[in-house]
């Protein structure tokens, strides 16, 4: 089993930033990707970014390409989403993800690991 607390959520105007953590425990080594989804209220859940443990590779939704970075600080088992340049639109509930599996991740298809998520609220 893994267990995903994740943190740094909070109100901040347009504009702004926040980086979000996830700290990672338990059998983390099973792990080989972890990522982040967001869903706001009404809409679908959407997939945010992704981090492959094993190679270091990433993926960004197209939405968020150029002002999110996804990063890991290996020592501490922690995975943190960088978030700048922050609009209304990105107002949502976060989650951090991980999985044995990339493809899982990246699809959102049964994923085995998730947090409780952090709210992110961009607003004047």
């Amino acid at each position: 089993q893994v267990q995903l607390v994740e943190s740094g959520g909070g109100l901040v105007q347009p504009g702004g930033s926040l980086r979000l953590s996830c700290a990672a425990s338990g059998s983390i080594l099973s792990i080989n990707a972890m990522g982040w989804y967001r869903q706001a209220p009404g809409k679908q859940r959407e997939l945010v970014a992704t981090l492959n443990t094993r190679g270091g590779g990433t993926y960004y939704a197209a939405s968020v390409k150029g002002r999110f970075t996804i990063s890991r600080d290996n020592a501490k088992n922690t995975v943190f989403l960088q978030m700048n340049s922050l609009k209304s639109e990105d107002t949502a509930k976060y989650y951090c993800v991980a999985d044995q599996s990339v493809y899982r991740v990246a699809s959102g298809i049964v994923i085995d690991y998730w947090g409780q998520g952090t709210q992110v609220s961009v607003s004047s």
